[in-house]
């Protein structure tokens, strides 16, 4: 699918940075389908500032991103959880996650406990001083993010979670079957 007019640098309207790439591209390649710039470009694109600006408060908190989607994890989930599972529910590594573990540890915010039956099995919980942590930052932090999103109507934040949600169990379902 090749972008639009309006996709390209030609157009009155103001461009976001993926226009003037998809344009250049032409330049270069007027035969090829840059339909996938347009939506793949956009979105790491839209990831990567979103990450920078939604990181933010929680700096301002002591936090990281995968921190905070440590606590978070552990708070929606309750009770105790084993490292591993930590890892799925983070999409992280379980190396990354035993880092993030033991420096939320050292600051009172995860409690380690080791298994009784099984000494390799070490179970995770929210500190008191932890979930106080999370149950005052986490309205902050959505707050933070729906104001980062207002300018964009309702009835089309809806329509871009509904999109989203189809193609993340698109590749969800692929992800087993890609070949790099």
């Amino acid at each position: 699918m090749t972008p639009s007019p309006k996709e390209t640098s030609e157009s009155a309207e103001p461009q976001d940075a993926v226009a003037s790439v998809l344009h250049q591209w032409q330049l270069v390649h007027p035969d090829l389908d840059l339909g996938p710039i347009a939506v793949v470009g956009r979105l790491n694109r839209c990831a990567a500032l979103f990450q920078r600006m939604t990181d933010a408060p929680l700096g301002q908190a002591g936090l990281s991103r995968p921190e905070f989607d440590l606590l978070t994890a552990l708070r929606r989930l309750g009770g105790e959880l084993t490292p591993s599972r930590l890892a799925r529910e983070t999409f992280a590594s379980p190396a990354a996650v035993t880092k993030r573990v033991r420096g939320l540890e050292e600051r009172g915010l995860v409690d380690r406990r080791v298994d009784e039956r099984d000494r390799r099995v070490a179970h995770l919980s929210l500190t008191a001083a932890g979930s106080d942590l999370l149950d005052r930052l986490f309205p902050q932090q959505l707050s933070y993010e729906r104001t980062l999103l207002s300018r964009l109507p309702d009835t089309e934040q809806a329509e871009l979670a509904r999109i989203l949600g189809q193609l993340l169990l698109l590749l969800e379902g692929q992800l087993g079957g890609l070949e790099y």
